[in-house]
């Protein structure tokens, strides 16, 4: 059961609607239900049911977790697609005809899908990614020469967003599976960014692993491996491996490498100047200073002070995707509960929560602070029960 009011549910749904300039007879046209529906609702006069509030929630191009706090919903959607991902992907290297979706199409629908990683939408996700999938694999099989490493692009593309939904729901043997088929697909393209970015990826099988040693090598011999950063795109590529790395080193126990990853990491984001988003990752000044914290937490409790220097007066801005947003949050939160500072550490979470719910709710770390918040501080006030609850603390 949500924890949200019925007003405050309709209070979100009215601000998303807002923010897409739509009327409520035009959200009501969009869902496919009726003015009367959308208008209680956003009244708070009626609790939106599961079926109206995914309709509501598509018709705003956002998750239903992002309009009731305690929504499960997309959490179902994934598991269940977890087997037809499996099932889409098993036969990867052998022909199996055509795509159904013409090149064009299947192009802009794993552009959209990439969107949804980015902003974990993980519900959206599962539903398109399985038939996204398989008619990425058949293009690959069937494109014309001249089209075919531009197939290969997409598939990589493809099956890295299907990952996330493996990875951060802790299908990791799935994962791993779809990690190969990227680096597979890299390989077909023939792109050093392409095989840089799978390296990029790859380092979830050893953080899975907590083979954090190998992690760093792997992630080592792709920054040796990539193109050198003569541009925004190769240096933000390698940008990103050098982020990657100094966490993997961090929690590797070595804050010398760790240190030394970062400082590239640093470099190569005043170079790119700006934030942006680069063969499926975000990277820019921003992004490293996330990471700056990210690395502090990585490297352990005696680092405690360094985390919350690199998080002072300071916080991402709404334009970084939600995704990593979220993560800072909780990596926050984490310093902030080890440094004694529990209501700061409550208020990071439920940063994070408002963010991303998705992503917060599947975060081993988010559920472990909610728990060591509960045991340790007993005076917590309801709204923290409520919250361990929901994230599967309790």
């Amino acid at each position: 059961m949500s924890v949200d009011s019925p007003r405050e549910i309709g209070e979100r749904i009215a601000a998303h609607r807002r923010a897409r300039r739509l009327t409520q007879t035009g959200l009501a046209a969009a869902a496919h239900v009726s003015y009367a529906t959308v208008r209680s609702v956003e009244r708070g006069a009626r609790r939106p049911s599961d079926d109206v509030l995914e309709a509501i929630a598509d018709a705003l191009h956002v998750d239903a977790a992002q309009l009731r706090t305690g929504y499960v919903g997309a959490e179902r959607r994934v598991h269940r697609a977890l087997p037809a991902l499996s099932e889409a992907i098993v036969g990867y290297d052998l022909p199996l005809g055509p795509p159904i979706r013409p090149p064009g199409q299947l192009a802009d629908e794993i552009a959209t899908a990439t969107g949804w990683r980015l902003s974990a939408q993980y519900g959206r996700i599962a539903h398109a990614a399985p038939g996204l999938l398989a008619d990425a694999i058949r293009y690959v099989h069937t494109a014309p020469g001249a089209e075919h490493r531009y197939a290969a692009r997409m598939l990589a593309s493809a099956a890295r967003t299907a990952d996330a939904l493996a990875y951060k729901h802790g299908a990791h043997d799935l994962s791993a599976r779809l990690i190969d088929l990227m680096r597979w697909a890299a390989d077909r393209a023939a792109d050093p960014l392409v095989q840089a970015t799978a390296s990029y990826v790859r380092t979830e099988t050893f953080f899975a692993a907590r083979a954090h040693a190998a992690g760093l090598v792997s992630l080592e011999r792709a920054v040796d491996a990539a193109p050198p950063p003569t541009g925004r795109t190769e240096a933000a590529v390698l940008g990103a491996l050098h982020m990657r790395a100094a966490v993997v080193a961090g929690r590797a126990g070595s804050a010398d490498a760790a240190d030394t990853h970062l400082a590239r990491a640093r470099e190569l984001g005043d170079q790119v100047e700006r934030e942006g988003t680069y063969l499926g990752t975000t990277f820019g000044p921003a992004s490293v200073r996330i990471h700056e914290v990210s690395v502090a937490v990585s490297l352990g409790p005696e680092h405690v002070d360094r985390a919350l220097r690199a998080a002072h007066a300071w916080k991402p801005n709404t334009d970084l995707p939600a995704e990593r947003r979220s993560g800072y949050y909780i990596e926050l939160a984490r310093a902030q509960e080890w440094a004694g500072r529990p209501t700061d550490a409550f208020d990071s979470l439920k940063a994070a929560r408002a963010v991303a719910p998705q992503h917060t709710r599947e975060h081993p770390w988010a559920r472990e602070v909610a728990r060591n918040l509960r045991r340790f501080h007993r005076s917590d006030a309801e709204s923290l029960s409520h919250f361990a609850r929901w994230v599967g603390a309790a």
